[in-house]
């Protein structure tokens, strides 16, 4: 579990509480999904049920020296063949309005901008809501 919790304080602006990383893996492990090049972990991504038709993506990151090797893009698709099994419907998450790389991301693989949280962010920036239809 330890790296995971150091690429997410490598790679994400927000600090999570280290327990965080094993609730998520023990509520929901076909949402907690690793990559690995060389025996190292790379990218990661967590998500949850939401719901008996629902999930939320809670966090995906990729080393910065792996970044633009698609491993982004398999960790999302892995994701979402694995909750499709599980029957979920919808996908939600979160992004910065301000990381137009993650929107773009986000947007090539289905996602729309539903809606804007004001101050979501621990910095008080904005977040946009964004939600896939399987």
């Amino acid at each position: 579990m330890f790296p995971v919790i150091k690429l997410a304080s490598e790679t994400l602006t927000e600090r999570y509480n280290p327990s965080l990383f094993n609730y998520f893996y023990e509520t929901f492990n076909q949402g907690f999904l690793v990559a690995e090049k060389h025996h190292k972990i790379v990218g990661f991504i967590i998500g949850v049920k939401t719901s008996l038709e629902g999930a939320k993506i809670l966090m995906i990151a990729v080393s910065e020296k792996q970044r633009g090797q698609n491993i982004g893009s398999a960790l999302l698709n892995h994701f979402l063949k694995e909750i499709i099994i599980q029957k979920i419907k919808h996908v939600e998450l979160e992004v910065k309005i301000s990381n137009n790389v993650a929107i773009e991301f986000y947007r090539k693989h289905g996602f729309i901008v539903i809606d804007t949280i004001p101050k979501f962010y621990q910095s008080g920036e904005d977040a946009y809501t964004m939600h896939l239809i399987l």
